[in-house]
């Protein structure tokens, strides 16, 4: 029996393990080759277990590897197996992603993400909608440097957003979050995933899509961090312009002018002090990756000085290691960053294997087979890949396990019925954030600002719907015309 201190929960393990052989015993469709089958088996019961919570999701994918490399299912070789299943840690995208998350803390080491948002309520906190703009601003600021979404939206911004609730005395435990609070929580929230697709750095999966967007294009279509920012920026901005608005008009607050806020964020400014030498550095750091992520000293003195996006990366910690604003300790003590480098470098694994293997060749040709029947245009055709993975995130609690199980073949698929290539795999990596708006476990960030307790359940999802109409055309109409700009189709 597992011990009380035990991450191991042995219902959802068994039946995760259940649908993992239930599908190994299927008869193998024609077209798959067995070990293809079995890395699908392998694969489905991972993404089993970590929807059912069976262990934290690192632990389960060092499961999956070991399962991977003692099965032999991608070669009979012990010693090319192992190799297989650990391959993917060499992926620059993967530690693109686990430096940025320790280089984000030293955004809440030093206080500059504190400083941040109370300095955007300072400006536009005079009416209670004007500081939820400042809250999406702080938001989008930070964000090209916090890939954890959670960081960003619950660790940075949601206690400034609890700060300026209480100050009015609003709280679930006087019963008057209708005050202000829950359209703060709301506004906090839902910035997140407009954040979250506006920049490949803004978010975990982001590189992940990345990969898979490479994959399904045969690399055809390589996202750089400039290419995704520029593509997603004037969408991302309606979004975030029209954000604050739409929840003000479904749940309007019962402030709605609030020169105290502007007060109170600048008391704490005040108590925060000039700008440290760590926050100096910090921000200095902050300002080298963007222009070096953007290929700013490229495009002025030649390609000598284009880097590598992940070497940015490591620059930019180096820098902050250096300069002792983090030290070797806090690296260490991040553990997001470590488990993300683990879990994201198992999945990766798997899902290259499955394409490798030919699964998802065979499983976009019955998506596909199926949608061609039915005759549909391929903008109709497309539109309905598009929703169905949208919404199909009502069942997913994890927005790495949904991209991994199901972003590869509805990208061949797409790509197939004659879809503007640039232009849908951008619509499809923007969709992988948008669909985090819809329920209070789509994220990590949602379960921190759900649980404060400021928003029912039926107001958050109905939020959340709400927000994802809303995001989602926004991307289609402003992104479509934009990108139509950019020559993208």
């Amino acid at each position: 029996m597992p011990s009380s201190t035990s991450d191991f929960r042995l219902l959802p393990a068994l039946i995760a393990i259940a649908i993992g052989f239930s599908i190994w015993f299927i008869p193998t469709p024609e077209g798959v080759s067995a070990q293809g089958w079995l890395m699908l088996a392998i694969f489905v019961a991972t993404i089993a277990a970590i929807i059912s919570k069976a262990m934290p999701i690192g632990a389960i994918s060092i499961v999956a590897i070991t399962v991977v490399a003692v099965s032999g299912v991608t070669s009979d070789n012990p010693g090319t197996a192992i190799r297989d299943a650990l391959g993917s840690f060499d992926n620059s995208l993967i530690w693109l992603i686990a430096v940025a998350i320790m280089i984000s803390r030293g955004l809440i080491k030093t206080g500059l993400g504190e400083r941040i948002g109370y300095y955007f309520i300072s400006i536009f906190g005079k009416r209670t909608i004007g500081i939820g703009y400042g809250l999406a601003i702080s938001e989008l600021v930070i964000a090209p440097v916090t890939p954890s979404n959670t960081a960003r939206g619950g660790a940075i911004i949601h206690p400034i957003m609890l700060s300026i609730a209480k100050s009015f005395e609003c709280t679930p435990d006087n019963g008057n979050t209708n005050k202000i609070g829950k359209y703060l929580a709301l506004v906090n929230y839902h910035a997140n995933p407009i954040t979250s697709a506006m920049f490949i750095t803004a978010t975990a999966p982001n590189p992940l899509t990345v990969k898979l967007i490479a994959d399904a294009t045969g690399s055809a279509i390589t996202l750089s961090w400039t290419t995704w920012a520029l593509a997603m920026l004037l969408p991302g901005l309606v979004a975030i312009a029209l954000m604050p608005l739409v929840i003000y008009l479904m749940y309007p607050p019962e402030i709605k002018a609030t020169p105290h806020a502007v007060d109170f964020a600048r008391e704490r400014l005040k108590k925060l002090g000039k700008l440290s030498r760590d926050e100096g550095i910090m921000l200095g750091v902050f300002v080298v990756l963007l222009l070096l992520w953007a290929d700013v000293p490229a495009w002025i003195f030649g390609d000598t000085f284009k880097l590598n996006s992940t070497t940015t990366a490591f620059v930019g910690l180096s820098i902050l290691l250096v300069t002792g604003v983090l030290n070797w300790k806090d690296v260490l003590g991040e553990k997001s960053a470590w488990d993300t480098l683990v879990w994201f470098g198992a999945l990766v694994m798997m899902a290259t294997q499955l394409n490798e293997l030919g699964v998802i060749e065979w499983f976009s040709g019955a998506i596909q087979d199926g949608i061609v029947s039915t005759g549909l245009s391929w903008p109709a055709s497309t539109a309905i890949l598009v929703l169905v993975f949208l919404y199909s995130h009502y069942f997913f609690a994890s927005t790495t396990a949904h991209i991994t199980a199901m972003m590869g073949a509805f990208l061949v698929v797409g790509l197939s019925l004659g879809a503007p290539p640039m232009a849908f795999v951008l619509m499809m990596a923007a969709t992988s954030s948008i669909m985090m708006t819809l329920t209070h476990y789509a994220t990590g960030t949602s379960p921190v600002i759900f649980g404060s307790g400021y928003v029912e359940l039926g107001e958050w999802w109905k939020a959340g719907f709400v927000m994802s109409v809303v995001n989602l055309a926004v991307w289609v109409v402003v992104g479509g015309v934009w990108w139509k700009i950019l020559g993208y189709w």
